[in-house]
């Protein structure tokens, strides 16, 4: 285990900022949000704070119209660093893991420096505790939990491999660490397909998604890898497993970027379409019936206002994914600054957009055709990463 001597004592234990309240397990959907306070954005530059308070965890109940804010606690460490999927629970919702990618740099508070482990959370609890922390490799970003919540995947974007966590219980070991090639080849993104036996890694380094075989404990690099677009980062699956999609997030430059559709149904799996969204697509998540696919654009939120690309708020777009897994876009709605993932409600009916700058989660209703605004809910930092139970 690796801790950070500030919360050595949060190895056991963690600091509820809310009252006590029930176990998380009785409300049935919960989301859990990591929260990042070493880097803000000042005028579009990503700035590390110099004395920042604790990086934290916002627990969402999803289960109720709109969402309710269960409990925040602090951790060790979560980070902005990567796509907005450096967190993942168990298909039980008994535990999350959190990536902690960088932390302050113990001789300069100004710089970051990598990391390398993730935090467990214990969701059953009452309240919640942090179990302790597994180091995988550098940079943890992506983390996957495989359908039976025995296997969990960790991609480790400062050293080009992924980490095979095994689960048994409130037990986490590391087992495995695959090589995707270069160090920089920057493994982002990680999903398991619904059948547990294959996975998919974005790797925005070179451009490329690598395809992984699970058997068992077992897993390997397949000699296939898949294109997409320029950088391919963020990445959602289908429940049903049979399309999946990926956020290509460009230079940052200015210029429109995409996402594209990678076909699981045919064999090998392959890019069937690739459709243009704006600036930045950072978050991207599938509803849970596989029919409608979020993506959160930054359109330029994130630049300095005198940048020529400049815009004073990002875009939540749904997209209709038709039986030959084309994409078609219903709906649109102005978010936050710098902006990260969004997340489903189990019923399809509430969408949840991270907004980085505003400290906030933006809660959208979605009734197959628009988008309404229903409220924000204001967290302890910057909400930079989320997830649900299941295979998105």
């Amino acid at each position: 285990m690796l801790i950070c001597p500030r919360f050595a004592v949060l190895a056991t234990s963690l600091i509820v900022a809310l009252s006590a309240l029930p176990t998380t397990s009785a409300h049935g959907q919960i989301a859990v949000i990591a929260l990042e306070n070493k880097v803000v954005l000042v005028n579009g530059v990503a700035t590390t704070v110099a004395n920042p308070k604790p990086d934290g965890a916002a627990l969402l109940d999803l289960s109720t119209t709109p969402p309710r804010l269960i409990a925040q606690i602090e951790l060790p460490s979560a980070t902005v660093l990567g796509p907005p999927t450096t967190v993942a629970l168990t298909p039980d919702e008994s535990m999350a893991l959190v990536g902690s990618g960088q932390r302050a740099d113990v001789t300069d508070k100004t710089k970051l420096v990598d990391n390398n482990f993730v935090t467990l959370i214990d969701l059953k609890s009452s309240p919640a505790k942090v179990l302790g922390t597994v180091i995988t490799g550098a940079q943890p970003t992506g983390i996957a939990i495989n359908p039976a919540g025995t296997l969990a995947l960790v991609a480790n974007r400062g050293d080009g491999t992924v980490a095979v966590l095994k689960i048994s219980g409130k037990q986490v070991s590391k087992i495995a660490s695959l090589s995707l090639g270069k160090a920089d080849s920057s493994p982002s993104g990680i999903v398991f397909t619904p059948d547990g036996k294959t996975a998919l890694v974005t790797r925005d380094g070179d451009s490329v998604i690598s395809v992984l075989t699970i058997e068992g404990d077992t897993v390997a690099v397949d000699k296939r890898e898949i294109s997409a677009g320029m950088r391919p980062y963020g990445i959602t699956m289908s429940p049903h497993g049979r399309w999946a999609a990926v956020a290509n997030i460009g230079r940052g430059a200015g210029d429109i970027d995409t996402f594209s559709i990678i076909d699981l149904n045919r064999s090998p799996p392959r890019n069937i379409d690739t459709m243009p969204v704006g600036q930045t697509p950072e978050g991207i998540m599938a509803s849970p019936d596989g029919e409608h696919l979020a993506v959160v654009v930054m359109n330029g939120s994130n630049k300095a206002t005198s940048h020529p690309y400049f815009n004073d708020n990002g875009f939540l777009q749904i997209w209709r994914i038709d039986r030959g897994f084309r994409p078609i876009k219903v709906a649109e709605a102005p978010i936050g600054h710098w902006s990260q993932g969004a997340l489903f409600s189990n019923d399809g009916r509430q969408i949840v957009v991270m907004n980085m700058v505003e400290n906030e989660l933006q809660v959208f209703a979605f009734d197959g055709a628009k988008l309404t605004e229903t409220t924000r809910i204001k967290v302890n930092g910057g909400p930079a990463a989320g997830r649900v139970a299941g295979v998105r």
